[in-house]
């Protein structure tokens, strides 16, 4: 053996050694060990359970999940950064999402969204703020979402993706007036807080999401409290003027 080979032999053994170092730190540190930094630059990060279950994924945009429900994950994009959160089944029930920036005309688009959904079903209870045409609106919204499964719709849009596409569009809507008239569809029941119109309000629906008692504040300080009836109109109302007569 000349002295290449031998040189060789010897560092693909001192190699072997380190490489072997290294997956058993890595092991180790694996099965629970604790490692302390001052900065992390990631660009997603899941949390798993020892089982692998997904719980958690904070992301960048760019690496942001679709939906995923257990062990699928479907197409939705949603151009967004912040994190998804998931139920012991690994299945999406709630997130804190954020995106913004100024739009070619100079005004910005901005908001920010917390939301929790009820087992395979879309949001339930959101915290939201949305900038837009100069425009704020902010609240907290409790919605109704009826009892169709939101997996179901995504595995629905799947299929849907693979028909030519002259097809896809009319097949879309057929689904999503199915939904619809299944229930499935998001209703709002309650909002607090400030609308397009800058006032402060507290909104109150029926099952049919048509709102149906409004507490009002505009932006000037006038008061009332409207009664509505099912076509949104005020049946009768109450401000401070009226009390007085």
């Amino acid at each position: 053996m000349d002295f290449t080979q031998r040189f060789l032999v010897v560092y693909s053994g001192l190699l072997t050694l380190v490489l072997g170092a290294i997956v058993l730190t890595g092991a180790s540190a694996a099965g629970g060990g604790n490692a302390t930094f001052d900065t992390i630059d990631v660009q997603r990060i899941n949390v798993r359970e020892p089982d692998g279950t997904l719980r958690m994924v904070v992301s960048n945009k760019d690496a942001f999940p679709g939906a995923i429900f257990g062990d699928r994950e479907y197409d939705h994009p949603r151009h967004v950064a912040g994190m998804i959160f998931y139920n012991d089944e690994g299945m999406e029930n709630g997130g804190l999402i954020f995106a913004g920036g100024l739009l070619e005309d100079g005004k910005p688009d901005s908001g920010g969204h917390l939301s929790f959904d009820p087992y395979d079903r879309d949001q339930t209870l959101a915290l939201s703020q949305h900038e837009m045409d100069g425009v704020v609106r902010a609240g907290l919204q409790v919605n109704d979402t009826g009892s169709r499964s939101i997996e179901g719709v995504f595995r629905e849009m799947q299929r849907i993706s693979t028909l030519p596409e002259p097809e896809q569009e009319a097949a879309r809507e057929a689904l999503f007036a199915e939904h619809a008239a299944q229930g499935g569809a998001l209703k709002q029941r309650v909002f607090v807080g400030k609308n397009r119109g800058q006032d402060s309000v507290v909104t109150l629906s029926g099952a049919d999401g048509k709102p149906r008692l409004l507490l009002e504040v505009t932006p000037e300080g006038e008061a009332r409290i409207a009664f509505l009836d099912a076509d949104g109109e005020v049946a009768a109302s109450i401000t401070p003027e009226s009390l007085r007569q």
